[in-house]
């Protein structure tokens, strides 16, 4: 039985920045950070009539809180980054967006090391006697990057390459896994004195627990549709923000966590475009996600959102007006307006590996961020510079994007030189900085 614990952040009108800014873009799930390699071989990648040897097999994760996720790549070319941070995420937000084959590849995790760790039986199956768990993980991965980035790859082991070549042929369609958990809708919007909601929970957990908000004297409650305040829950339940009539204009945000085993073939993404990842396997973890709330006494009351849309290579914004007039926004230039009582999706379309930070504005010091990188495309489209797309520029900036630092494992995929180029091109940055520097200082001679 797993539990999940509310726990809300209240903020009045003149703190609602902060309180927006807190809130994250995360639709929820695990949070995770990378390691390395936990088992691994050598594979080869045929590109362009050269052979390129990679390490490939299984990752490590360190889930936020307690948990620990094992991981094959669906993102070769990327390189990965030491101790990034991974985030669970659907697969409409990944580079398995519109990928035919993204189910066969749940479906060799379902049928594969580590889920079938019985390795006897697994080297029967493929006619692969004698297969080791660094030769199952090689050939697992092996088999995904043929569907994930359509390689032309083999594993260097013989025993391995065999396990490939049979999860490869009989790999079959599979649905996408549900979230571990997900609250939705994300943001919610109304007048004080109503029950602002329902905010949905979604999750594999049989059975939750709710606790109330930790700041008592706000007077905001989570409590279900009849008002009663909530003490347990399932999935499906809903919650609602409870906020006191009278109460001066505001934002709340309520966090659900607890623990659980996230689902085989979940997607995990970063925002140091790190490549993407993919569940194998998952101990009982910690997982969590947050719903906002926004109400006010009269005029547009607003409640946002954001998701990637890789299908459109584009991040969505929902807005909801619950309000009694109309809600403005400026946005990459372009001006929208949500009519009173009406909710409605703006796509926002991005260049590949762009990275994004929105600040959308509304009455009474409502503040809402969306930061992040778009990572859609299994290659880097190898465009250059590090410009993030703000509200003041008119339209989809060049493709770019910041790191959480860290150094590149390119243990799976990525060339062995990125690392290298990457020096160089900032000490290139750094001369050429300093001699344009120089230049503005020097005086002409008299």
């Amino acid at each position: 039985m797993s539990g999940l614990v509310v726990v809300s952040a209240v903020a009045t009108a003149g703190t609602a920045v902060a309180a927006a800014d807190e809130t994250p873009q995360s639709r929820g799930g695990a949070t995770a950070t990378i390691g390395g390699l936990k088992t691994s071989g050598l594979a080869v990648i045929h590109d362009n009539g050269e052979d390129r040897q990679v390490p490939a097999g299984l990752f490590e994760m360190s889930v936020d809180n307690g948990g620990t996720l094992q991981t094959y790549c669906v993102d070769m070319d990327h390189p990965t980054q030491m101790s990034a941070k991974y985030q669970e995420t659907p697969w409409s937000g990944t580079s398995l967006s519109g990928n035919p084959d993204a189910g066969k590849i749940r479906w060799i995790l379902q049928n594969s090391y580590p889920q079938v760790n019985d390795l006897s039986a697994l080297a029967e199956r493929a006619g692969a006697s004698g297969l080791t768990e660094e030769d199952a993980a090689v050939g697992t991965q092996v088999a995904i990057w043929r569907y994930s980035d359509g390689a032309d790859v083999d594993a260097v082991n013989p025993k391995a390459e065999k396990l490939a070549d049979y999860l490869h042929k009989s790999a079959r369609n599979v649905a996408e896994p549900e979230a571990s958990l997900t609250l939705g809708p994300p943001a919610v919007s109304g007048r004080a004195g109503e029950l602002l909601g329902p905010v949905t929970v979604h999750t594999n957990a049989d059975s939750v627990r709710v606790t109330p908000p930790a700041d008592a004297t706000s007077g905001v409650k989570v409590v279900d549709k009849d008002g009663r305040a909530v003490t347990s829950a399932t999935h499906g339940s809903q919650l609602f923000f409870d906020v006191p009539e009278g109460a001066a204009d505001g934002s709340a945000a309520l966090t659900v966590q607890g623990s659980t085993t996230v689902p085989v073939g979940r997607a995990f993404v970063s925002e140091s475009r790190s490549q993407t990842q993919i569940l194998a396997g998952s101990s009982e973890s910690t997982v969590s996600a947050t719903a906002t709330a926004n109400w006010a006494e009269k005029g547009a009351i607003p409640a946002l959102s954001a998701e990637k849309n890789c299908a459109k290579g584009a991040v969505d914004i929902t807005a909801a007006n619950a309000g009694d007039e109309p809600f403005t926004f400026e946005l990459m230039g372009a001006q929208h307006t949500i009519e009173a009582g009406v909710s409605q999706t703006v796509t926002i379309p991005l260049q590949e590996d762009q990275a994004y930070d929105f600040t959308i504005r509304g009455p009474n010091g409502y503040e809402k961020r969306f930061k992040g990188v778009l990572d859609c495309q299994t290659q880097s489209s190898g465009a250059g510079g590090e410009t993030t797309q703000t509200l003041s520029e008119p339209s989809p900036a060049t493709v770019g994007g910041t790191s959480t630092g860290g150094t590149d494992l390119a243990e799976t995929g990525g060339s062995s030189a990125t690392p290298v180029m990457i020096e160089i091109a900032i000490a290139l940055l750094v001369i050429g900085g300093t001699a344009l520097l120089l230049v503005h200082k020097k005086k002409p001679q008299g």
